[in-house]
């Protein structure tokens, strides 16, 4: 499909006075474009969107125009003879009669180059446009100030305000670029009763996004569950703790949330300082008593070298004094002070199991990321959310840790998490890919300075059901103890298969919805097992650990997860993961400062994409995400006789002063 030569435009010339005689305008184009739409109704659809009547500098191609866009609307086919007829035998010659629409149509060189005349019509509409505006403001000028200074002003700024007007025909509405633009709120409704009801009351309380109560309501059942219970999900098993992180600005009130929620679980904590206390005190004196003999039987090992006996004995009571470990106090869960070393100490000291949850954990995530060290100290969060071994070196002594268990509910500021994208460490190892994240729309400016009160019943009945919860559980995850190891019913079971199936597709490159996050998303049935044990313990508070998880309890976990999924696309986009939205944000920026309205692949590559973007070809996943947000539009290279086509160009929305965020 060739079109036989470049059209030639014809331009204006000038007269003396400096007024254009003839405006820009190519008969051949605006021939072209006719001729094309009544051959093709497909070519109509592509280019009436573009074009009006007035755009045509020929009155009777308008009018040929009109009458193809009359016959599409009624459903007709737009044939020369059609058209003709709709003209009518009084008009028709005034537009060449018959003869004339049949020379349109035999004269098109290709119909898939309807766009790319239509564009050139319409380019030197606006270039007429121009000249009639110039031809106006020489006039103003030549009346002078007849009319007073003012007015002339006035005029001259409607002139150049009309002109400058963005023409958004065939224009939809630009759409942000994110990946998520209206997050779901928090369904509370699929928390057990006890919890759900409460961290609703709270978030009324504290008029803050039921979504930090809410995370933070699973939070505290994972700092219950986390080391205690694991799941069976039939071809793998999960540990119970989460890594769960909320994005809130300052001033949202989240330490009242966090009291309100961690209540109970200083309750327990407390409790079970209280239990472990004759214990540690009897260690505590063992040891004492193991590093007196140790001490004995060295001196007197050494006093007489040659006696055997008492180099054994002084051996003996020396491995006693290494196995004589006083215990650590009971501690569930550390809060803003917390650092990475702090997090690996406590994990050995409380058998692998312990929690962060703090309402502003960004000193955490700074540490792990190297901000004073130079490097990332990512290993206890991996292993730590795998329930995986840990092996520590500590003064020449390796203590092991069989599983470590953490658990984190931590709130960040929406400038912290957009800078965890700086340290590529995270995402490279694999911490971005283990958080749920929860980016809730702040309440500030929106807040009642009269909200109800918590019903005492209500917290009453929180504080009573976590605390015994944690203390009910605890004992399953000591060293003489056996986990819990949940399994699903049938029903759920299959569901759980469901869930993988319809995931997978999702995590495809280049047509899934989740691949630019496949970390995350890779992991997200997982977390979905995890979510559904927790609910299943918190439903069933007496028996929950030797009855299986039913398939309600799993879809309560699925909606949750769906909550997660979409939260994650958000999370990701602030953060930069998806290099396509990144490049063509990048673009919209570009053509924002530069005042550029069309640009060529090429221009990327030489502009705001240089060094970014190696061939042409690694600008499509950008183009794509611009053209289906409605930033841009493709229009086609046209094609010469015997020669490739021309390179594509693409045209920005008029509108790009609107948010491009």
């Amino acid at each position: 499909m060739t079109n036989p030569a470049p059209l030639r435009v014809v331009r204006s010339k000038t007269t003396d006075d400096g007024l254009a005689a003839a405006a820009p305008h190519n008969i051949q184009a605006e021939q072209h474009v006719l001729g094309a739409v009544m051959l093709s109704p497909a070519a109509l659809a592509e280019v009436r969107p573009l074009l009006d009547p007035a755009d045509f500098y020929r009155p009777a191609h308008a009018r040929i125009w009109e009458a193809v866009c009359h016959l599409a609307d009624q459903g007709a086919p737009a044939d020369p003879l059609s058209v003709g007829a709709q003209i009518g035998t009084r008009n028709l010659a005034k537009v060449g009669g018959a003869p004339y629409l049949h020379t349109l149509i035999s004269g098109v060189p290709a119909t898939a180059n309807a766009t790319y005349w239509a564009h050139m019509v319409r380019d030197l509409a606006y270039a007429r446009a121009v000249v009639v505006t110039g031809t106006r403001l020489a006039q103003l000028g030549q009346r002078g100030t007849d009319d007073g200074p003012a007015d002339l002003r006035a005029a001259v700024t409607a002139e150049l305000a009309a002109l400058a007007a963005p023409d958004t025909r065939g224009w939809p509405d630009p759409t942000p670029l994110t990946a998520a633009p209206d997050l779901p709120t928090f369904p509370i409704w699929c928390l057990p009763d006890w919890a759900g009801e409460y961290a609703a009351c709270v978030a009324e309380l504290t008029q803050t996004p039921v979504d930090l109560a809410g995370c933070l309501a699973l939070a505290a059942l994972a700092v219950a569950a986390g080391g205690n219970v694991w799941v069976d999900a039939g071809n793998w098993s999960e540990p119970t703790n989460l890594f769960l992180l909320m994005v809130l600005p300052p001033g949202n009130r989240k330490s009242e949330v966090y009291k309100a929620m961690t209540a109970p679980i200083h309750a327990a904590e407390d409790a079970l300082i209280e239990q472990a206390a004759p214990r540690i005190a009897e260690a505590a004196i063992g040891r004492r008593v193991a590093e007196a003999e140790a001490e004995r039987t060295e001196k007197a090992a050494m006093d007489h070298p040659d006696d055997p006996a008492l180099q054994v004995n002084a051996a003996e009571a020396r491995l006693a004094l290494d196995n004589a470990a006083v215990p650590a106090e009971p501690k569930l869960f550390g809060g803003n002070d917390s650092t990475v070393e702090k997090v690996t100490s406590r994990l050995a000291e409380q058998g692998g199991r312990f929690a962060v949850l703090a309402p502003e954990g960004g000193k955490l995530f700074s540490i792990a990321g190297g901000h004073y060290s130079g490097k990332a100290d990512l290993g206890v969060f991996l292993s730590g959310h795998a329930g995986e071994e840990i092996r520590l070196d500590r003064m020449g002594r390796v203590e092991r840790i069989d599983a470590a268990t953490l658990t984190l509910g931590v709130c960040l500021q929406p400038g912290v998490l957009a800078g965890l994208g700086d340290t590529p460490e995270f995402r490279a190892q694999g911490l971005l890919g283990r958080l749920l994240i929860s980016m809730p729309e702040s309440m500030l400016g929106y807040r009642n300075a009269r909200p109800d009160p918590i019903p005492p019943h209500r917290a009453a009945d929180y504080h009573r059901t976590l605390t015994a919860l944690v203390l009910s559980l605890r004992p399953h995850g000591e060293p003489d103890g056996t986990p819990v190891t949940l399994t699903f019913t049938p029903e759920a079971q299959e569901a759980v298969t469901d869930l993988l199936e319809a995931v997978e597709p999702r995590l495809r490159p280049g047509t899934g919805d989740l691949a630019h996050m496949n970390d995350w998303a890779g992991k997200y049935v997982g977390a979905v097992v995890r979510i559904a044990a927790l609910l299943h313990l918190g439903k069933h508070l007496r028996d929950g650990y030797t009855r299986p998880i039913d398939l309600d309890t799993f879809q309560d976990a699925v909606q949750l997860g769906e909550y997660f999924i979409a939260h994650a696309q958000a999370a990701y986009d602030a953060i930069g993961a998806d290099p396509a939205v990144n490049h063509a944000r990048t673009i919209l920026d570009w053509a924002h400062r530069t005042g550029t309205t069309r640009f060529t692949a090429r221009d990327l590559m030489r502009g705001p994409l240089k060094g970014r973007i190696r061939k042409v070809a690694d600008l499509d996943p950008a183009l794509r995400v611009l053209e289906t947000h409605g930033w841009t539009r493709r229009i086609p290279g046209a094609r010469s006789t015997g020669g490739r086509p021309t390179a594509p160009a693409y045209q920005i929305h008029p509108d790009i002063s609107t948010d491009t965020s």
